[in-house]
């Protein structure tokens, strides 16, 4: 049952509206919500406002994605 499940909203952290050209205090302005999400198990409704990333600290290109294995030495490189 949904009513007994908390919320946890997830916004720009740039504005207090969905909007992070919107800055300060913005009068008038309404919180449009681009996805309703349910994590049941967890025991939330996540409703998602604006266009963010869901996973924090991730950037757009992560140090992952430099991280590699030499194949012949078995050293691992871009680590450091």
């Amino acid at each position: 049952e949904l009513s007994k499940l908390g919320t946890c909203m997830v916004k720009t952290h740039l504005s207090l509206s969905d909007d992070p050209n919107k800055k300060g205090v913005p009068k008038g302005w309404k919180l449009f919500v681009t996805k309703l999400l349910i994590y049941q198990g967890a025991g939330f409704v996540v409703p998602v406002a604006g266009a963010v990333k869901l996973m924090p600290g991730t950037s757009s290109d992560p140090a992952y994605r430099r991280v590699d294995v030499d194949t012949e030495t078995g050293k691992v490189k871009g680590l450091f």
